[in-house]
């Protein structure tokens, strides 16, 4: 089954993933294809965190998004898709919203490695405040909404990005919590400005399938040279 990966990164290699747990929260867009990503590279368990369900405007973009799985958990999706890539993965699913009141649900020091896919600030800073208080690495998704140019994803520290408005709330806010470091996935694409919906005061986000699912393999790829690189 991973004979291929174990040309590239050997055995001994497959075996450490094997033994690692991954926490990805966020199955979208982007979330999706990280887990997508991590099952294929043989993570041995992963929790999935999210509490959606899949709907039609899902299709255009998310990996777990057909019409066979519409009105679904997108948690029970995701999950049974692993084990239907690797039936030995062990998969913890947890259908709520990450909050300050959930956020007790999770023992960040069981994790070797989080992955944040969500998009609310106040979520994003949760994460990355209890990732370090574990002493777990952590890397966290951008803005990936209203872009069209998968080549302008960079990995890179919180402090070292620009352009993007959503990098630029979070440099502030880890910056008054005091927090030194953070990996990123972000964009230096200027988002553009979606057609706009009459009536509806909240707008959501354009999208399209390149961009955001780009995001998500590299966050993947993140992860998995972190965890081969770590003693």
């Amino acid at each position: 089954m991973f004979d291929r990966t174990a040309k590239l990164l050997g055995t001994e290699a497959l075996s450490k993933l094997g033994a690692c747990r991954v926490a990805v929260f966020g199955l979208g867009g982007v979330g999706g294809y990280v887990v997508e990503a991590l099952a294929r590279s043989g993570i041995g368990q992963l929790d999935l965190i999210d509490h959606d369900s899949v709907s039609l405007s899902n299709l255009n973009r998310q990996i777990l998004a057909l019409h066979s799985t519409i009105g679904m958990l997108k948690t029970d999706v995701a999950a049974e898709r692993i084990h239907d890539i690797n039936p030995d993965c062990v998969v913890h699913t947890y259908p709520v919203f990450y909050l300050p009141e959930t956020r007790d649900q999770f023992d960040f020091t069981q994790y070797d490695y989080v992955v944040d896919a969500i998009d609310t600030v106040t979520g994003k800073i949760g994460l990355i405040e209890q990732a370090y208080a574990a002493g777990t690495p952590i890397i966290c998704a951008m803005g990936a909404g209203n872009k069209l140019d998968p080549n302008a994803f960079e990995v890179t520290d919180i402090y070292k990005t620009s352009v993007c408005p959503l990098a630029k709330v979070m440099r502030h806010e880890c910056r008054k919590r005091g927090i030194p470091a953070l990996k990123v996935v972000y964009s230096r694409e200027i988002p553009r400005q979606p057609e706009t919906d009459p009536g509806v005061r909240k707008q959501a986000p354009g999208s399209v399938a390149f961009v955001p699912s780009v995001a998500g393999l590299i966050l993947a790829g993140e992860v998995v040279r972190d965890l081969l690189e770590r003693k």
